[in-house]
């Protein structure tokens, strides 16, 4: 465990210029979003940062990162153990019924307004309120019936009730843990990170930013919608055309509200490319926040990768995380298709292994069904530029994306890609409208969860030696010219110094559109 696990938390860790809010990643979870946002501490080690991770519960973690020095707090906001708080007192019963309004639209598509709404009403009780009142209190219990009748009255009570406990854990968690003091806080991601965002911009009066890697909403909507434990009736299929509002709405819903908190709270909202831009604007961002920054990579270090001497086996490499979202199986059912033209092919899979073991279960299982045992290759956890060298393409099936890192690192290295058609895939393989002069394709886009299109573009890329050669030198001058980590580094350091540099701003809980309560129960006590 790393000494850094011991930082202190809020409200005891000195102010710090920027407060990161990090969602199931930073600094627990390896991945591209992590690698992202450590090495942008690094690259700042000027300036100090207070980490906020938001994680499921208090279960022991191990760092995945050794924090740099310019860290100097960290804070856990664990979402489905909100602080308990004190045990019912008089108070309660009209604290809960004052809260119901602004939950309920919080569950149908609100946004800031109500989130200022319930902030209003927890403040003065912070330290003291807590899941002993907001969820186990019998008051609670019957706002929860009342709110499904109104919300879904035809959907199961005991489904809504598991599913609105976990969604409220997670929003009650998120607002009563103590503020950390910044300059500015960024979160890199909505949801529940976004959230706090908003909870922050609206309590301290400093800028927040949003940093939008993939579409929050859009990749909840995936897991959502294949998570079969929302299926009422057994139905998993992923049918969009339903006429009644389900336990799938009331959890698509709420994260579209956070999302909306979150865009109306932020000073500057910043994604990778023009693509999510329009995802931002639908779902209600103003345009006139909206930035783009692209991912940078460290061109530099990944130029100098050496390439193994062949002869060596022809060699392919999925480099991620094997969760269900990077799409592992079809990458696997690709090897298989591709191993009948290339009987010696070695297929690696470089990424963590621990995040969905029975994901990985499973993924071992088609593996030994399609006895591939010698070509598939679960590496786990590498550094990279110990491995690229004696790779000859990698492959991302990915069902979503952003601005995949390793396409970049990977490009640096004179490796090119074959990826799906997801997120800016298409634009760093093939090259903007606007890129002056074209450069040529750095590998192949296919359809999702298409093996055969995978093995086909990765055989090409294998059989075909000038091809490669003609790729690995498209994309290797694409991330020079337009994703070098310096340039990257220098637009992110003129947002921290534009926004540390602004005055703080008046501060007040008191909602826009939501209606208030009869009594404002500011200063009541729960005792």
């Amino acid at each position: 465990m790393s000494r850094n696990s011991s930082l202190p938390e809020a409200p005891h860790a000195p102010k710090a210029d920027v407060c990161l809010l990090m969602e199931g990643s930073y600094p627990y979870v390896a991945g591209g979003v992590s690698t992202w946002t450590h090495d942008l501490i690094r690259s700042h080690a000027d300036l100090t940062f207070h980490i906020v991770a938001l994680v499921a519960d208090r279960g022991a973690r191990r760092l995945a990162y050794e924090l740099p020095p310019n860290v100097t707090g960290l804070t856990h906001v664990y979402l489905q153990d909100p602080p308990a708080g004190w045990r019912w007192q008089p108070g309660t019963a009209r604290l809960v019924a004052a809260l119901e309004t602004p939950l309920g639209r919080l569950q149908q598509g609100g946004g800031l307004a109500e989130v200022a709404e319930v902030l209003r009403l927890l403040a003065p009780r912070r330290g003291r309120v807590g899941k002993r009142a907001l969820l186990n209190s019998e008051h609670a219990f019957q706002m929860v019936v009342r709110m499904c009748r109104a919300a879904l009255p035809d959907a199961s009570f005991l489904e809504y009730f598991w599913g609105s406990r976990a969604l409220m854990s997670g929003l009650f968690a998120t607002l009563l843990v103590p503020m950390p003091q910044a300059s500015v806080y960024h979160a890199v991601s909505t949801g529940y990170a976004g959230l706090f965002a908003a909870r922050a911009r609206l309590e301290t009066g400093r800028p927040a930013l949003l940093t939008e890697h993939g579409i929050y909403t859009n990749e909840r909507r995936i897991e959502i919608l294949m998570a079969e434990w929302l299926f009422e009736g057994g139905d998993t299929s992923l049918v969009l055309d339903r006429k009644k509002r389900d336990l799938r709405d009331l959890w698509l819903d709420t994260f579209a509200s956070y999302s909306k908190a979150c865009y109306d709270a932020c000073d500057r909202i910043i994604t990778l490319y023009g693509g999510n831009q329009e995802f931002q604007r639908r779902q209600g961002a103003d345009p006139a926040k909206l930035t783009i920054v692209p991912n940078g990579i460290d061109y530099a270090g990944y130029s100098q990768v050496r390439r193994d001497p062949e002869p060596r086996p022809p060699t392919i490499a999925l480099i991620g995380r094997v969760v269900p979202i990077k799409d592992v199986k079809t990458y696997i059912r690709a090897a298989s298709i591709l191993r009948e033209d290339i009987p010696d092919l070695k297929a690696m899979i470089l990424g963590p292994l621990e995040e969905d073991p029975g994901y990985v279960e499973e993924c071992r299982t088609i593996v030994a069904h399609l006895g591939l045992e010698q070509t598939v290759i679960f590496a786990g956890r590498v550094k990279l530029t110990e491995w690229l060298g004696r790779v000859d393409a990698i492959a991302l099936t990915s069902v979503s994306e952003a601005q995949p890192l390793v396409i970049l690192e990977a490009g640096a290295s004179g490796v090119p890609t074959v990826a799906t058609d997801v997120g800016s895939c298409a634009e760093l393989l093939l090259g903007r409208p606007d890129e002056d002069p074209p450069l040529g394709p750095g590998g192949a886009v296919t359809p999702l969860a298409s093996p055969l299109d995978t093995a086909r573009e990765l055989r090409a890329l294998l059989l075909d030696r000038p091809w490669r050669e003609r790729c690995a030198q498209a994309i290797a001058r694409r991330v020079a010219q337009s994703y070098d980590k310096v340039a990257i580094d220098r637009i992110y350091r003129a947002i921290y110094d534009e926004h540390i540099a602004m005055p703080t701003r008046p501060v007040s809980h008191a909602p826009t559109t939501v209606k208030q309560s009869p009594s404002p129960l500011v200063g009541e006590g729960l005792g």
